[in-house]
């Protein structure tokens, strides 16, 4: 592989992918009491970041119109969780251990889908030109950075610091980090006109 090409691939992907890195921390300290969160984590990760490069990859995957509207899914997911914080503040449970479990698997690949809208939109003009070479260049690349991105939001969320953060706030920080990022992709696609 050509260094040019290789730092082209790491440089995008840690662009397109630097939210990731956040959201993954989050989703760490949120399954970090449950037996299984991190295998979910790490396999919704790449689970939903192969439907963004089939997408990609395709070119037509989804119409820029439904594009626009992946926000609802990490906002209903965040009113979601705000939902769930909220009962089991009333019912007393501090550290939100109940009955969650940590995020589901298909919590994370939906959260990782709808976020990746503007990944698609980056990498099918940078797949269109590379050729099948390049391509598969970023492909192995992409997949090699996830590892790292992964371990790295595992780390950062069990830095005692970060932890104790997670710990004490955690329930709040998850849904306001998903009602974010939905409002976000939502203002930024222009979605209902916004």
């Amino acid at each position: 592989m050509h260094p040019g090409l290789l730092g082209q691939a790491v440089g995008l992907f840690a662009v397109t992918n630097l939210d990731d890195l956040l959201l993954l921390s989050v989703l760490f300290a949120q399954g970090a009491k449950h037996r299984g969160s991190t295998r979910r984590i790490v396999l919704g990760q790449y689970l939903g970041f192969a439907a963004i490069l089939a997408a990609a990859l395709s070119g037509t995957f989804l119409p820029a119109a439904v594009i626009a509207y992946l926000g609802l899914l990490p906002l209903a997911l965040g009113l979601k969780a705000a939902r769930q914080a909220w009962r089991n503040h009333r019912d007393g449970e501090a550290d939100g251990a109940g009955k969650g479990g940590g995020p589901s698997l298909l919590e994370v690949v939906v959260l990782i889908v709808a976020k990746g809208g503007d990944n698609i939109g980056v990498y099918v003009p940078v797949f269109a030109t590379a050729g099948l070479g390049g391509v598969s260049a970023y492909v192995v690349v992409f997949l090699v950075l996830l590892a790292v991105w992964c371990c790295a939001g595992r780390f950062l969320a069990t830095r005692p610091a970060v932890a104790e953060v997670f710990s004490r706030w955690g329930d709040l920080l998850l849904p306001v980090v998903l009602i974010a990022i939905g409002l976000f992709l939502l203002i930024e696609s222009g979605a209902f006109g916004l």
